[in-house]
C-alpha cells in the first residue's frame, strides 16, 4: 500500500446534521425531520451532495413536502453547526502518514457550496491531503464508481496501491469493487491495527 484515500465526514470530521436543523427550528422539530417517515434527509442532502445547488432542493421539497421547508433551509443556514470537530484519533494518522511520506487524498460526500467555505478553514489537518474530490463539485458522489476512478486519477497511483477509509461499509464496498483495498472506519484505534496490518507506518 502507498497511499490512503480518506472519506471526511464522521471519518475525519465528526458531523451530525442534527445540530444544524435544531439551531433553526428547535431539538424537537429536528427530531421529527430527520425521523420523518414521509422525506428521507440522507436522500435529500445526496442531491447537492451529487452536484445539485441547495435552491434547487429547497424548491423540490418546497413543492413536494412544504411542511419540513423551514427544517431544510435551517440546515443550510446553520450547516457549520452540524460540524463537530474532529473525530478522535484521526488527525494523528494523517499526521504520522504524511511525516513518513506516504500519499493521502480525500473522497467525501459534500455539497460544493457548503464544503469549501467551511471544510478547509475548520479542519486544517485537510491541507496535509494532496487533494480532496469534493463530489458536489464534481457532480459525482459515492459509491457512484466514477467517484472512485476520479480519485485513483488524482492520486496518481494504481487502484491496488491505495487504501479507501469510509464509515459507510457500502461505500468501502463499490471501492473494494474499483480495485481498491478498503476498510470500514469505526474508530481511530481499529483504523491505526488495520493499517499497520496493511504494511502502513502508523
Amino acid at each position: 500500500m502507498r497511499g490512503v484515500v480518506w472519506d471526511l465526514g464522521n471519518v475525519i470530521v465528526d458531523w451530525d446534521p442534527f445540530h444544524a436543523i435544531a439551531a433553526g427550528v428547535g431539538e424537537v422539530e429536528a427530531r421529527r425531520f430527520l425521523d420523518a417517515e414521509d422525506v428521507d434527509f440522507m436522500a435529500y442532502n445526496h442531491g447537492p451532495d451529487s452536484g445539485d445547488s441547495w435552491d434547487d432542493a429547497e424548491a423540490d421539497l418546497e413543492r413536494t413536502h412544504p411542511h419540513w421547508l423551514p427544517h431544510a433551509r435551517a440546515y443550510r443556514r446553520h450547516f457549520e453547526a452540524s460540524l463537530r470537530g474532529p473525530v478522535p484519533g484521526t488527525e494523528a494518522l494523517i499526521r504520522e502518514l504524511h511525516a513518513a511520506g506516504i500519499g493521502q487524498w480525500g473522497l467525501t460526500n459534500w455539497s460544493d457550496e457548503l464544503y469549501h467555505p467551511h471544510a478547509p478553514r475548520l479542519f486544517p489537518v485537510l491541507g496535509l491531503l494532496g487533494t480532496v474530490v469534493v463530489s458536489g463539485t464534481e457532480g459525482v458522489a459515492k459509491p457512484d464508481p466514477a467517484a472512485y476512478r476520479l480519485a485513483v486519477e488524482r492520486s496518481g497511483l494504481p487502484a491496488y496501491q491505495l487504501v479507501f477509509v469510509d464509515d459507510r461499509a457500502s461505500n468501502v464496498e463499490a471501492a473494494i469493487a474499483c480495485g481498491l483495498h478498503g476498510l470500514v472506519f469505526t474508530d481511530a484505534d481499529t483504523l491505526r491495527t488495520d493499517l499497520r496490518a496493511l504494511g502502513l507506518p502508523v
